[in-house]
């Protein structure tokens, strides 16, 4: 395909090549029966990364930030070696029905004011059905293995498990979190690396269900995974039939409020300041002796999350970086 590569961070559409007018194309009279979602998407400098997905996940679809690195040199299983100096893309998706147009006002005020502080370029707003973004976002993806044992397969490819293999079977659709993004391979390589069997675990923020389905294969006694996206909640209750674990996997609609009891075992991939928000709360639903994994943590917030996870009350024992991304690991002692 001609155009500039990109690393795809999040789950749907794939590449900065692909077709980014301004404007609306509505298909006024056509009969679908298909959800109409508006692509929304913008190219910011590194350090605009940040407030741009708050808006982003603010307005548009939650828990669904594409983040399109351009990409230098792409190494084995999934590693990519960035360009820092070029911009980045960032997409998310609006479903058009009554409140998108305030939807779309909203964003387009909020880059307005970002805009006079970084370099931030033009929205393009794109209009595209389900069956669109699926047949794209399909071609972009290949088996990857992350840390020592974990092999994500997407559903449609087939591989043959090499021994101690833990192998994901994914096919996320709409939801966040498929392992292309840093952040993602980040808590998965914590999870494995520290996750006991028989421990009673969180996956705060589960998108696509793969971190909670890691942890299940891990031995994991009961995990309980959250999403404030009904999306989210419909994948990861499918990814977790899809390999087997549903039994032992309770999947719900909401945040941390919504988690009953405490935890052995904590993972929240979302954002720095949704993550310092909620610190205090975390650390109460950790069990003594607990962990924590965070996760979506630019590297310049890195010093703020962690203040703040020292603030209530956890430990830092970990730290684990990709690119510009950066996951903490802490412990309640």
């Amino acid at each position: 395909m001609p155009g500039t590569p990109f690393v795809l961070s999040g789950d749907r559409i794939g590449r900065g090549d692909m077709a980014t007018r301004a404007g609306t194309d509505r298909k006024r009279g056509a009969m679908s029966t298909e959800p109409a979602w508006l692509e929304l998407r913008i190219e910011a400098d590194r350090e605009a990364v940040e407030p741009v997905s708050e808006l982003l996940a603010r307005h548009g679809y939650q828990n669904g930030i594409v983040v399109q690195e351009p990409i230098i040199d792409e190494l084995s299983w999934g590693e990519y070696v960035t360009d820092p100096a070029k911009p980045v893309i960032l997409t998310t998706y609006i479903r058009e029905d009554e409140a998108s147009d305030a939807s779309l006002q909203a964003v387009r005020e909020g880059l307005w004011h970002l805009g006079r502080i970084r370099p931030v370029g033009e929205l393009a707003i794109m209009r595209r059905t389900e069956k669109d973004w699926t047949e794209t976002w399909q071609s972009f993806y290949r088996v990857m293995r992350v840390g020592q044992r974990t092999v994500i397969v997407p559903s449609w490819l087939e591989y043959e498990p090499e021994p101690g293999d833990i192998v994901l079977d994914l096919n996320p659709g709409m939801a966040f979190g498929t392992g292309l993004h840093p952040t993602t391979r980040l808590c998965l390589r914590a999870i494995e690396a520290r996750l006991g069997a028989g421990v009673r675990a969180l996956d705060l923020g589960t998108g696509s269900g793969i971190l909670a389905v890691l942890m299940a294969k891990l031995g994991a006694a009961e995990i309980v995974a959250l999403d404030t996206d009904p999306v989210a909640v419909d994948a990861t209750t499918a990814t977790a039939e899809r390999n087997g674990v549903a039994n032992v996997i309770r999947v719900g609609h909401g945040s941390l409020d919504a988690a009953e009891g405490d935890f052995g075992f904590i993972a929240a991939n979302i954002i720095a300041n949704v993550i310092i928000e909620l610190a205090g709360g975390l650390a109460g639903a950790l069990e003594p002796g607990g962990t924590l994994v965070v996760s979506g943590i630019i590297e310049d917030r890195y010093e703020e999350v962690a203040l703040a996870l020292a603030a209530a009350g956890l430990v830092l024992v970990d730290l684990l970086r990709e690119t510009d991304w950066v996951a903490i690991v802490a412990e309640k002692r």
